[in-house]
């Protein structure tokens, strides 16, 4: 009898570990997909947020010019897009309403499985608050969403910087979160005597970490469109350290708001991941370890390489649209990666 509860127990771990990595993947989708709305300023298309009824798009052709109506009343139109016609319009709307209807998506792929796991008693009792704080994050990150939104709606239409970087936060700490509790499920951690793998699992986690703040780094380059100026590489206007790099008052002012500091700031943390991650591997090398860490390992180091070689080429070539999506996924990858070493070396 305890060798079927046993198999009952692993079996409905997998389950439950299979469903979150589905919310992972479409989570990866979602900020992709979020990303391609902001390249191809479709984020303010949408000047109303309805949760629960804004789901069908406009049928007809009195609903879309009723739309395009409304949206004419805000700056963005205005001041920016004043000769965008209908169809144009159209264009522009359908990022943003797949980017909303993804989000609803992802908020039932994550709600039913839930509700189907607990009346049918296969969610352990220690697994219900990290599952519940899973979904009270989602709801936040949907309000986030229409508060970043809400700050190109009033008088300037550019979404806030500090409020987009806290949307994208926001949706990698879910998207962490997940992964974490599915590798848990599949892989439960064991405690690690050895000094080595502790320092190990220490400088995995140090690089985990720096991962997430360049990513956060990405976030004001975007809020700020920082991509489209000095776009040379190693130098920036002919200079390892350009000119006006403290120029606003006060001084913190110049690492969110200064487009020199902020490209050169994410540019520094880049460079510092492209000499830690190597320099984990190598250390790494020197340690036994199991062939699936080792593997994780390895893969973390091939995916570095892509996502430096992408981000000098979206860099280089003024950020076209399709290769700053893929630098935006090889981050979320590259932290991936991190995550599932970090995990490991557990």
């Amino acid at each position: 009898m305890d060798n079927f509860q046993r198999l009952t127990d692993i079996n409905n771990r997998r389950a439950i570990a299979l469903w979150l990595l589905i919310c992972c993947v479409t989570i990866f989708a979602m900020v992709i997909l979020g990303g391609v709305t902001r390249l191809t300023g479709s984020g303010l298309s949408m000047v109303e947020w309805e949760p629960l009824m804004g789901i069908l798009p406009p049928l007809n052709h009195s609903e879309w010019a009723a739309v395009f109506h409304e949206y004419q009343q805000y700056p963005e139109y205005k001041f920016k897009n004043f000769q965008m016609t209908l169809e144009e319009f159209k264009m522009i709307f359908w990022f943003e309403y797949a980017h909303r209807l993804l989000g609803r998506a992802i908020g039932l792929i994550f709600l039913l499985p839930l509700v189907y796991f607990i009346i049918k008693g296969k969610i352990e009792k220690p697994l219900i608050p990290k599952l519940m704080t899973l979904f009270i994050l989602g709801g936040l990150q949907g309000a986030l969403g229409w508060y970043m939104v809400k700050s190109g709606l009033v008088d300037n239409p550019h979404v806030s910087q500090y409020r987009l970087t806290a949307h994208l936060g926001l949706a990698i700490v879910i998207y962490g979160y997940l992964f974490w509790v599915a590798l848990d499920l599949l892989f439960p951690i064991t405690p690690v005597s050895s000094t080595v793998l502790r320092q190990l699992r220490r400088f995995s986690l140090t690089v985990t970490g720096l991962i997430f703040i360049t990513i956060l780094s990405g976030g004001f380059v975007a809020g700020l469109k920082a991509g489209f100026v000095y776009n040379t590489f190693p130098l920036m206007d002919g200079r390892w350290i350009p000119e006006g790099l403290f120029r606003m008052e006060p001084l913190w002012h110049n690492f969110f708001e200064n487009v020199t500091t902020v490209q050169f700031n994410h540019r520094l943390l880049a460079t510092v991941l492209f000499l830690l991650i190597p320099t984990l591997w190598w250390v790494a090398r020197r340690v036994t370890l199991p062939y699936r860490t080792r593997w994780g390992i390895n893969i973390l180091l091939v995916i570095l390489g892509i996502q430096i070689t992408l981000g000098i080429s979206t860099l280089l070539l003024q950020v076209p649209v399709t290769l700053a999506a893929a630098h935006q996924a090889g981050a979320l990858a590259l932290l991936t990666g991190a995550l599932f070493v970090s995990h490991e070396l557990h």
